[in-house]
């Protein structure tokens, strides 16, 4: 069903509603209507990485772990899955009555923010600090998610509209002061992408304010960009308990009846919270058109026919058999495995259990549940920690020594024991000293990284105060390497770190962000060699927060790795492998259009494994305008793909550079190619300094004249 038709059928049956059943369907929680067969429906349902909050699902790794696989056709099947166990668990509910929370087909997700500062606690429901990745993995995700049938198989939302990156603790109240540059250079891209190339059927506004006006209620974002210059038809909905922001916290209002009109009138269709039961007061004090309730209402019912759930579609045969299918679980295991990243390895990786007789295994994160799953997921059948994963690899073979090490914030993992000393520091240190080599498993969950009011970080309400690791943890650290046994350390936080002090004295680094239920396996896999890494950051790892500016400044200067003038501890698009992949030479064509006008470059890269093990890895193509003083710093991201190789495998890749990736944005926001002259760089990171040194490889460069 095509959206005009589906329209038609939506406006001929809100035209049978009265007013207040009109109003009664612009909230998230919709009520039947009998008369005309409406049933209840829940619009509130979460898929970032496997259908959440419903039960059983696959657990997919974290957002930011997916970003950091730079698998375009990965995020594409993934998000295919998440909509057929959504399905699955759609019809079953419906079977049987079940219309709550959690149980709909529209999904919130994905999260396009750009995770602009790495203190953000929700920076993991990102794809990362770049606008060209993350919307290059979030346009295959929506369309994997909303499919290509008759009708959708599900809804995607790309949220939170916009310049939306923390602080979580000020959310409700923050005006985030973007310039019209920094807007259409870094903030905006991703959305746009999602609008006009995935056609993305819903967009969730942000809780603060940018420049003035609230996300949920501006004209500047939702009108003049949107549905003005981006032509977005879908429907539009608040963050939760947003629009009560307006008359509570952001005080742009004085009451709820004031914030509806506003929320209404600029376009919000939808209310996550409880401020459009207000509607009909509004209605009936005259401060609100009746014309504004029945657009929005046209537009959800729109979504819902598109969604076929007043008729039978091809998705009511899809069986509950789907949920957590072998299929969907080994594509679950295909994504932990691309997504972690080898930070550091002195040779020391991969392991040899037949050559080790004890390995100690140390850390709180070693054995947890929570480490795996980061926020926003669904329930799974089985778990799989990185402890379980290394004993069901090594076990047979050698002794596995375990101690959970500190606990994983607090000074003491038993209440009653002494302050004075860490109760389980002793323990950590005599496994450390009966061990062959120490995995020692660091890191954070969701309880110290996540959002405001979900979060058991109550002094930063979900954001960092610094990129430091709790106390008990530096503690535990200092402690194993004073054992002097050879040391790997694996990272399961969602966010970078301050890794100074691993960097300096660990023999190898493995980052396994929130790998998913079962990542724990998977981890071991890499650490012994079962497959190779191959993931790349899609945040830049910086050595502190000293150099950083305010948290709550919005401006890019100095973040990220377009613009950050000081040097990274490990940068964007960094990962190594236990191959050796290099490009071997690089060349390039333009393309043109019949009147002259640039379509994009072409470039051919030669690329080979001179190392002795298979491995994956990340060609990434980066661009520099030379001519244009206000181009971005730094080398931008323009093109990608994951390539395979065997030892000694030679390989030619073609790669496409759009036109996008050429232009520049002026201090008003006027995008457009400025410079003749720009550089072009084929490698396997960035053609930065630092990457340089720690993969000792340079990038192919070549120069485009336009």
């Amino acid at each position: 069903m095509d959206r005009k038709e589906a329209r038609l059928k939506a406006q001929e049956l809100v035209a049978r509603m009265t007013i207040e059943e009109k109003a009664s369907q612009l909230k998230f929680d919709a009520e039947a209507i009998p008369r005309l067969d409406i049933p209840a429906y829940n619009w509130w349902n979460e898929a970032l990485h496997g259908v959440a909050r419903a039960g059983t699902a696959t657990v997919f790794p974290q957002a930011i772990a997916l970003g950091a696989a730079f698998d375009t056709e990965l995020m594409e099947e993934i998000g295919s899955c998440i909509a057929a166990e959504g399905r699955a668990k759609y019809n079953e509910s419906k079977k049987h009555g079940d219309r709550d929370i959690y149980k709909g087909l529209t999904f919130w997700a994905p999260n396009v923010n750009i995770f602009r500062d790495p203190r953000w606690g929700r920076g993991h429901e990102t794809y990362g600090e770049d606008p060209y990745l993350t919307s290059r993995l979030a346009v295959p995700f929506i369309r994997g998610l909303q499919g290509n049938g008759e009708y959708l198989k599900a809804a995607a939302c790309a949220k939170h509209f916009a310049v939306h990156s923390g602080p979580e603790a000020k959310r409700h109240f923050f005006n985030a002061e973007a310039s019209k540059k920094d807007l259409e250079e870094t903030y905006l891209p991703a959305f746009e992408a999602c609008v006009k190339e995935a056609e993305v059927e819903a967009v969730m506004g942000a809780y603060n304010r940018t420049n003035g006006e609230p996300c949920c209620a501006s004209k500047t974002l939702m009108q003049d960009y949107l549905r003005g210059k981006w032509g977005f038809e879908g429907h539009y909905v608040s963050d939760c308990w947003a629009v009560r922001d307006f008359h509570e916290n952001h005080q742009v209002t004085d009451r709820p009846e004031e914030s509806v009109k506003m929320a209404l009138e600029a376009g919000c269709d939808l209310n996550c919270g409880c401020t459009y039961q207000k509607i009909l007061n509004a209605y009936q004090e005259g401060i609100i058109d009746e014309a504004y309730i029945t657009e929005s209402c046209v537009r959800l019912f729109t979504t819902r026919f598109l969604l076929g759930m007043f008729t039978e579609t091809e998705y009511d045969k899809i069986s509950y058999l789907e949920v957590e299918s072998p299929e969907h679980l080994a594509l679950a295991h295909r994504a932990a495995r691309e997504s972690m990243v080898l930070l550091k390895n002195d040779g020391i990786l991969p392991l040899d259990p037949a050559r080790l007789k004890t390995i100690g295994v140390i850390g709180p994160n070693a054995d947890s549940r929570s480490a795996l799953i980061g926020n926003y997921h669904g329930t799974s059948s089985q778990y799989i920690t990185v402890l379980d994963g290394i004993r069901n690899i090594a076990g047979a073979s050698c002794r596995i020594l375990y101690s959970e090490g500190c606990h994983l914030w607090k000074e003491n993992v038993e209440h009653l024991s002494s302050p004075e000393q860490m109760d389980r520091l002793s323990e950590a240190a005599a496994v450390a000293e009966h061990s062959d080599v120490v995995i020692l498993v660091l890191g954070l969950d969701e309880t110290l990284e996540g959002e405001e009011g979900d979060t058991g970080n109550s002094d930063a309400s979900g954001d960092k105060q610094d990129l430091l690791f709790p106390l008990s943890q530096r503690k535990l650290t200092e402690t194993v390497l004073q054992s002097g046994k050879p040391m790997v350390i694996v990272n399961m936080t969602g966010s970078a770190m301050d890794l100074r002090a691993a960097d300096a004295q660990a023999n190898a680094i493995l980052q396994a962000w929130y790998p998913g239920a079962r990542g724990g396996q998977d981890a071991a896999e890499l650490l012994f060699g079962m497959a190779s890494p191959s993931g790349k950051l899609p945040v830049t790892f910086y050595r502190g927060t000293e150099d950083l500016p305010d948290f709550e400044d919005y401006s890019m200067k100095n973040r990220t790795y377009r613009y950050y003038a000081g040097e990274a501890l490990y940068p964007f698009g960094y990962g190594l492998t236990y191959g050796e992949c290099r490009v071997e030479s690089a060349d390039c064509e333009k393309t043109a259009s019949p009147d002259g006008r640039l379509e994009a470059v072409k470039i051919t890269a030669l690329i080979r494994n001179g190392g002795k093990m298979e491995t994956e890895d990340v060609l990434q193509v980066y661009v520099k305008d030379l001519d244009y003083p206000g181009a971005v710093l730094h080398p931008s991201l323009a093109a990608f793909a994951r390539v395979r190789l065997k030892p000694g495998e030679e390989k030619q890749i073609g790669l496409t550079v759009d036109r996008m990736r050429f232009t520049s944005v002026d201090e008003d926001g006027n995008r457009a190619i400025y410079g003749k002259h720009f550089e072009l760089y084929a490698g396997f990171s960035q053609p930065d300094p630092r990457s340089e040194e720690l993969t000792g490889q340079n990038c192919e460069r070549m120069t485009v004249v336009l």
